[in-house]
């Protein structure tokens, strides 16, 4: 049964030197990209498997190739990432959950609680090993609850989540994930989820090009 959830996926392309620059080095531009791009597609066959009532990437660039079938597009505003994510979450006014694309060991196991419905006044959040959170649900989603929220710092998870409570909502946490920011992120996660194409694009760029590397 398809639950009456939008699934929200904000995103960067997977474009060498604009995304996972924080891996480099020691990955070379091309292989923090393709680190990404498959974090990326793992994340939207996570989405694809899990019961939805929309699935859209909010994407910052162009599609690709690794565009799957049955996921909408749509472009990112300008702005912080706190307008971002005000911004993609007016894109449905019903009950929305957005995720990124930094938790390439997400599957449809880890979404399902907060896709069995929700009751009035609720609000879903996953918090983020580095103090940041990696999903948020919103049944009635508001600007207000996000713009402002200081974000990419230790504490954006705690201030969010006390946005949500100071706004009346019972807040409901999923399961804690370590994001994909830095090389030890790497490879914790690729450890976490094996069988991923995030573990095997890792595989393949080792620890990074030597060359890339000695060129800095």
């Amino acid at each position: 049964m398809t639950a009456p959830v939008t699934l929200l996926v904000i995103a960067k392309a997977p474009v060498p030197g604009r995304v996972k620059t924080r891996l480099t080095p020691p990955y070379s531009p091309q292989e923090a990209a393709r680190i990404a791009e498959a974090a990326l597609a793992d994340t939207l066959d996570a989405v694809l498997a899990a019961p939805a009532r929309r699935r859209v990437l909010v994407l910052d660039g162009a599609p690709g190739p690794w565009l799957p079938p049955g996921i909408e597009v749509v472009p990112q505003c300008a702005g912080g990432l706190d307008e971002r994510l005000a911004a993609a979450f007016a894109l449905d006014p019903g009950p929305a959950l957005l995720i990124g694309m930094d938790t390439p060991q997400v599957g449809p196991d880890l979404l399902a609680p907060a896709l069995a419905g929700w009751g009035p006044g609720e609000a879903w959040f996953g918090p983020a090993a580095d103090g940041g959170f990696w999903s948020l649900g919103l049944t009635s989603p508001h600007p207000s609850l996000l713009r402002g929220v200081p974000m990419s710092v230790p504490e954006t998870g705690a201030v969010q989540r006390r946005r949500l409570v100071e706004a009346g909502l019972t807040v409901r946490e999923l399961e804690p994930l370590r994001d994909v920011d830095t090389v030890a992120d790497v490879r914790e996660v690729a450890a976490l989820a094996p069988d991923g194409r995030f573990a095997r694009a890792v595989a393949l760029c080792g620890g990074g090009s030597i060359e890339a590397g000695a060129a800095r």
